[in-house]
């Protein structure tokens, strides 16, 4: 009988206890949560409190009654969206870019660590890593300038080599079909320096004994890379591979806006430039939210798509 009431006061105090070792162990840190708290300050202020706002792709939003006197209208925005003429190319273009940028930019940056991490000359592997990396840091509207005037057929030094070689000058921005492999290819340009950064530091961590055996064995340059530097680096590829698959259909707004003209608009009109000229332009902040949250819930079950395919095929998973 005392043995049964010990039990019972025990696990009444269980939960006291267990409160005890947070709070000491929240207090015997305190410096490390408070350098955390800015983090988490900025991620409730603007990624969790405007989660709030998102009833408005539900109502009627009219900002003279605000978001809890807006009448509810339930899915009609999604189903406008959904039935609109717009959908079907804003989807078309969204995807094809998203999948072009994918297909061709997420290789590059992988094949430029393993080059970079095989080069011997220590001075021109800087000069490369440095050459490869600045473009990253050249902000949307001046990439898209440099864009704009290399592909000049008067000036664009692109057009000069053409004509040099006989070739006539082509009008790159005055055609719709130039737009994508313009988009992706300086997308590349771009970020294929930065993105490879996690790659070049995957292949540092690996074992050194394994190069050593592998020497003993006979092994050349690509036997090393592909059975020791790839396999190495394979979770590190699949984690990434499975973040960009999340992000399929956010393609950014600023380069596409910027870029986009009356002649590739059939070509360049995407979700994210859709929502600011139909929202921010003319004011449907309803509609739009519908299409913005429409666009997450998309995005996030390609995102658990992807994660379930890797876990079954491999053992890296986001989650």
């Amino acid at each position: 009988m005392s043995a049964s009431g010990s039990t019972k006061t025990s696990n009444r105090n269980a939960p006291a206890v267990r409160k005890r070792t947070v709070i000491q162990r929240l207090a015997a840190s305190w410096q490390l949560y408070l350098c955390l708290a800015p983090a988490l300050l900025y991620m409730s202020i603007f990624h969790y409190a405007p989660i709030y706002g998102l009833q408005i792709a539900f109502k009627n939003f009219m900002p003279a009654r605000k978001i809890m006197g807006s009448p509810w209208v339930g899915f009609k925005h999604f189903i406008t969206f959904l039935q609109s003429v717009q959908f079907p190319i804003l989807m078309r273009n969204t995807v094809l870019i998203s999948v072009y940028s994918l297909i061709f930019g997420f290789p590059i940056p992988i094949i430029l660590a393993l080059m970079l991490n095989e080069m011997m000359n220590l001075k021109f592997k800087k000069f490369v890593q440095n050459a490869t990396y600045i473009p990253y840091f050249i902000s949307t509207v001046v990439a898209v300038a440099i864009i704009i005037n290399f592909t000049s057929p008067t000036i664009g030094i692109v057009n000069k080599l053409i004509t040099f070689f006989g070739g006539a000058a082509v009008d790159f921005m005055g055609r719709s079909s130039a737009f994508r492999p313009l988009y992706v290819i300086s997308g590349i340009w771009q970020s294929m320096g930065w993105n490879s950064i996690i790659y070049f530091a995957a292949l540092a961590g690996v074992d050194p004994q394994l190069y050593e055996a592998a020497q003993i064995d006979g092994a050349n340059r690509l036997q090393k890379i592909w059975h020791i530097n790839i396999p190495g680096i394979a979770p590190t590829i699949i984690m990434l591979f499975i973040l960009n698959c999340g992000q399929l259909l956010n393609v950014g707004f600023e380069k596409v806006y910027l870029m986009q003209n009356a002649i590739n608009l059939d070509v360049s009109e995407v979700i994210s430039t859709y929502v600011y000229k139909v929202g921010i332009l003319s004011a449907q902040f309803s509609y739009t939210s519908a299409i913005g949250l429409f666009n997450t819930v998309i995005n996030f079950s390609l995102l658990l798509i992807v994660n379930n395919i890797s876990k079954r095929v491999s053992e890296t998973t986001l989650f």
